[in-house]
């Protein structure tokens, strides 16, 4: 065969061309497999770069001969097996044979396009389509001078054209008719877009237009082409399904490449319904199970592009737009991703993005009832590894950044960082932290775990790092960052013995809260401030030491406003303000600032059963006329918003005053039977198989450790000590129950008890008789 392919190149130069040696190099090409194909090129690699260099020239001409058009198709195709067969030809070796050398037959090419000449148009759109595909899986090539002419051509001269959006207008008919889908169309909607997508990815310099100018061209369009043709997808013809594809791929690489979340929200976002119609049309993608069948190994078909863009654009919206709540309460997107992943031959970045989402829109406590959470963390540290082990740090078109990126987010659910201890995986993200600074935010987030606290002290050397970096990083955030795992792994704040109560603070509240909220939370310290409460709230980000500032603000105040949202949750400030807040025992009065946010996973844990004003129900001055309410009950009652059962409809918390004249007044008085009665008497059933044997004396004890304990170490303990004696997960939201009612009956217990007076206090009685 080598000798035979080599001789039929030679005859190329040979004109006129006979059909018979087309027709021979026709069949040598479509033999090719995918076991063959690379052993082929290695024997006759100077002839195939021959002829494709050969072929380069022929798409910019005209040509009726049907076995040279066969020819080209054929060696269309062979070349998009090039670019998929993965280690077995280098990615040089791959780029000298797709990539022309010179520009001259781009640009002739170009010319052509101008003639309508539908089968040269065909032809071309195949080739570029495959260099799409290269730089889709090679990147780092993306920026090369023949790549970059082709796409400042695309957008300049396709994209910004009327002829792109006159087809986009064709695509928003609801009847299509086959016509409209001609070879220059395809090459526009399809071959330009996706062109464009996978270039945008390759982050270029000095591109020919910005994001904005893209979305400002085609976002509005594309909208209305999906909300028409997302409820007949059984019906999509394959050109449609190739334009959507690309058309998708193009905006969620603009979206991934605009990191301004304001001026995106500007452009294709003006309104919350049109990112939430845009939401459930990405739903009905991915949730269309024929896809799925068609899904396989080939990264080219366009079924199995479309879920892996759509994935990944609904990851980015979970992780840019702040709307959790919408896919928890609103959408059936959860159901639809849990029968998906039980499919384990879908693509292995599939899994990354479906764990991604599972992860921002499911709760801690359902993704432990799902029970392949071990499989998730698996699948990212897999992934992960093998991206930074390349060169290009890039797995299966996932980067690092991008990983990383998600693993952020990931690593707020409890169960990573355990994982993580677990697997002693550590090792590994502490070596990328010099090359991506987001490391250091994910390992702070993983020291709020104990088992992660020991491992990073036990680390002399990257200790020394921290400690280093902590003082001459030229980075602020970095230092911020690391100010806050050192505070983590500091025992001596948790070991300072809890201030009087009654001592008079500097501040009366410190305001909690996460800067995404920095607006409402303005609004609600200066009507603090108006009320004459002494406020301590940082709306600078605070310079210098920014842990020690926090420490120091939550000493000098009585109570600590926590202003929930999914962001608080996600923040490691915030976490580190929430539990000293609880360890110091200060006052806690909660509020809502997230439309329809449920606190989950340490939030949960920290805020109990405490009931909340809900700043979304009500108009700022009702809402803080409530706020004010639970501010001077607790003034009044030294009661804390915390520790109360919920009441139907109730709008602040009033602490239970009357007790069952079963039990004791003091705790310490109970027996096993009035413990377990009165766990049962409360709907703690969990609870009461747990804490089977316990007299009053161990009821105290274990709130005592609940209290004063790291919250999440706490959560793990009992959570292992109810599965292995009852063979249940213990529900937080029960576990938060009980703590309550236990502080309450102490509450209770300690009103009763006559207030001894100090000597001092008698001295001052007597003077003043």
């Amino acid at each position: 065969m080598k000798a035979m392919f080599e001789q039929l190149i030679a005859s190329l130069n040979i004109s006129p061309i006979s059909n018979d040696a087309f027709h021979r190099l026709t069949s040598i090409l479509r033999q090719q497999t995918d076991d063959s194909i690379a052993s082929f090129i290695s024997q006759v690699f100077e002839s195939l770069l021959f002829l494709e260099k050969w072929a380069w020239q022929k798409l910019s001409q005209e040509s009726d001969q049907t076995y040279h058009r066969e020819m080209l198709h054929a060696l269309g195709s062979f070349n998009k097996q090039i670019v998929f067969i993965d280690d077995h030809v280098n990615h040089d070796d791959k780029y000298r044979l797709l990539v022309p050398d010179t520009l001259d037959s781009i640009n002739l090419i170009f010319e052509q396009f101008n003639n309508n000449q539908n089968s040269c148009i065909a032809l071309a759109s195949i080739w570029f389509d495959n260099l799409s595909y290269f730089i889709q899986e090679y990147p780092q090539l993306g920026r090369s001078p023949v790549i970059t002419h082709i796409n400042q051509y695309f957008g300049q001269r396709l994209l910004m054209s009327e002829s792109y959006e006159s087809y986009l207008s064709e695509l928003r008919q609801s009847q299509l008719s086959p016509s409209i889908f001609s070879a220059k169309q395809l090459l526009y909607i399809k071959t330009c877009s996706f062109s464009l997508n996978v270039y945008l990815h390759t982050k270029p310099k000095n591109f020919c237009l910005t994001i904005d100018e893209i979305l400002e061209k085609i976002g509005s369009h594309y909208l209305q082409i999906m909300e028409i043709h997302c409820y007949n997808i059984s019906t999509w013809s394959k050109e449609l399904l190739a334009c959507i594809t690309h058309l998708t791929g193009l905006i969620d690489s603009c979206c991934s490449t605009n990191k301004k979340e304001e001026e995106l929200n500007q452009i294709l976002f003006p309104t919350e319904q049109i990112l939430f119609n845009l939401i459930e049309v990405l739903i009905r993608v991915v949730s269309y199970e024929p896809f799925y069948k068609e899904i396989n190994n080939q990264r080219s078909e366009d079924a199995s592009m479309l879920v892996n863009i759509t994935l990944h654009f609904i990851m980015n919206i979970l992780l840019t737009q702040n709307i959790s709540w919408y896919f928890q309460s609103t959408t059936n997107l959860s159901d639809a991703l849990l029968l998906t992943v039980k499919n384990k031959s879908i693509p292995y970045q599939f899994f990354f993005y479906i764990y991604s989402i599972l992860g921002e829109i499911l709760s801690e406590e359902k993704l432990k009832e799902l029970k392949f959470t071990d499989d998730m963390g698996n699948s990212y540290f897999t992934i992960l590894e093998q991206a930074w082990q390349q060169p290009s740090k890039t797995y299966k078109h996932l980067t690092v950044s991008v990983l990383l990126r998600a693993f952020l987010t990931l690593s707020k659910n409890e169960f990573i960082p355990q994982k993580t201890a677990d697997s002693n995986k550590l090792c590994l993200l502490m070596e990328m932290c010099d090359d991506y600074p987001i490391v250091y935010d994910i390992i702070w987030a993983l020291s709020f775990n104990k088992d992660i606290e020991k491992q990073l002290r036990s680390n002399a050397p990257f200790m020394s790092k921290l400690t280093q970096l902590a003082k001459q990083s030229e980075n602020e955030q970095t230092r911020k960052t690391i100010g806050g795992i050192l505070w983590n792994l500091d025992v001596n704040h948790e070991n300072r013995p809890i201030t009087d109560k009654h001592k008079t603070k500097e501040f009366d509240i410190m305001i909690s809260y996460s800067h995404k909220e920095k607006v409402l939370c303005k609004q609600i310290y200066e009507e603090l401030i108006k009320a004459g409460y002494r406020v301590w709230i940082d709306f600078d980000q605070m310079h210098g030491n920014v842990m020690d500032a926090m420490t120091q603000a939550i000493e000098q105040s009585n109570t600590v406003i926590m202003c929930m949202s999914e962001q608080y949750r996600k923040s490691n400030y915030c976490r580190a303000e929430a539990q000293y807040a609880f360890q110091r025992e200060r006052k806690i009065v909660p509020i809502l600032l997230q439309k329809q946010y449920k606190p989950d996973g340490w939030l949960l844990f920290i805020i109990g059963q405490l009931l909340y004003v809900d700043f979304n129900k009500y108009e700022l001055p009702h809402a803080m006329e409530l706020l004010t309410k639970e501010l001077k009950a607790t003034e009044t009652n030294d009661e804390n918003a915390l520790h109360v059962s919920p009441k139907e409809n109730a709008q602040t918390s009033h602490m239970k005053t009357t007790l069952s004249v079963t039990y004791p007044i003091n705790i310490l008085q109970w027996t096993e039977k009035q413990v377990q009665d009165w766990l049962v008497e409360h709907d703690l059933v969990q609870m009461s198989r747990l804490l089977k044997n316990y007299d009053g004396r161990s009821l105290i004890y274990l709130h005592r450790y609940m209290k004063h304990g790291q919250p999440q170490q706490i959560l793990n303990l009992l959570q292992e000590d109810s599965i292995r004696r009852t063979d249940q997960s213990l529900s937080l939201v029960e576990l938060s129950h009980f703590h309550s009612l236990i502080h309450q009956r102490k509450l209770i217990f300690q009103s009763s008890v006559p207030k001894r007076t100090t000597r001092k206090e008698k001295c001052k009685d007597n003077n003043a008789s």
